[in-house]
C-alpha cells in the first residue's frame, strides 16, 4: 500500500511538471502568433488549452483522492496541498496565453501590435518563457533557490510593462484608442503570467522549506 501511495505522489508531481511544460509552450506559441499574425499558431494555443485544463482536473482529482484515502501528514500533506495551488497558477497561465492568442486572432490578418512595440513584446515573451522554463525545472527538481529567483525575473517584466504604458500615454502615440486598449491588455496578460509563475515558485519554496516567502 505504501508503494502505491509513493507512486501516486510521484505521478502527481509528474503531472505538474507536464502541465508547466504545456503552459510554457502555449506562451511561446502565443507570442509568435501575436508578432507574426500567425493564425494557425494562435488556433493551436486555443485548442491546446483544453489539454492544460484536463491536466488541472487530473491534479485536482488526485489531490482529493490522496486526501481521502491516505490522510497525508507533514511533508506529504504540504506536497498535496501545494500541488493544487500550483496547478491553479499553471492553469491560469494557460488561460493568459490563450488570451494573447485570441487577441492575435481578433486582429488577423493584421498584426495586433504596432511595429514600434514589437521589440518590447518580444522581450516580454522572452522573460515569460524564461520564467516558465524555471518553473518546469523548479517543479522537477524541487529547487527552492530557483523558485525564489523568479521574483527578480518578475521585476524585469514589471519594468517592461511600465515602459509600454509610458509609450501609450506619450504625446507621440498615433494609433488611436483601439490599438492602445489591445496593447494595455496584452501587457497585463504577460505581467499576470509572470505573477503566476512567481506564485508557483513560492509554493515550491513552501513545499521544500515548510515556510512561505
Amino acid at each position: 500500500m505504501r508503494d502505491v501511495y509513493r507512486s501516486d505522489l510521484a505521478q502527481l508531481a509528474g503531472t505538474l511538471v507536464a502541465m508547466a511544460g504545456e503552459v510554457r509552450r502555449a506562451l511561446r506559441q502565443a507570442t509568435r502568433a501575436l508578432l507574426e499574425a500567425d493564425q494557425v499558431l494562435a488556433e493551436n494555443v486555443l485548442a491546446d488549452d483544453e489539454g492544460i485544463n484536463a491536466l488541472y482536473r487530473k491534479v485536482e482529482e488526485s489531490v482529493y483522492e490522496l486526501l481521502a484515502r491516505q490522510s497525508p501528514v507533514a511533508g506529504d500533506l504540504r506536497m498535496v496541498i501545494t500541488a493544487l495551488h500550483i496547478a491553479t497558477d499553471l492553469e491560469r497561465m494557460g488561460d493568459l496565453a490563450e488570451h494573447i492568442a485570441k487577441t492575435s486572432l481578433r486582429r488577423h490578418p493584421a498584426v495586433a501590435v504596432p511595429a514600434e512595440l514589437h521589440d518590447i513584446f518580444r522581450e516580454m515573451g522572452t522573460i515569460a518563457d524564461r520564467m516558465a522554463k524555471k518553473v518546469v525545472s523548479v517543479l522537477a527538481e524541487r529547487d527552492a533557490d530557483a523558485g525564489a529567483e523568479l521574483e527578480q525575473d518578475d521585476d524585469q517584466m514589471d519594468a517592461l510593462e511600465r515602459t509600454l504604458f509610458a509609450k501609450l500615454l506619450g504625446d507621440d502615440w498615433q494609433h488611436g484608442v483601439e490599438p492602445a486598449v489591445d496593447v494595455a491588455l496584452l501587457a497585463r496578460f504577460y505581467e499576470r503570467y509572470a505573477d503566476h509563475a512567481v506564485n508557483a515558485g513560492q509554493q515550491v519554496v513552501y513545499l521544500v522549506n515548510g515556510a512561505a516567502l
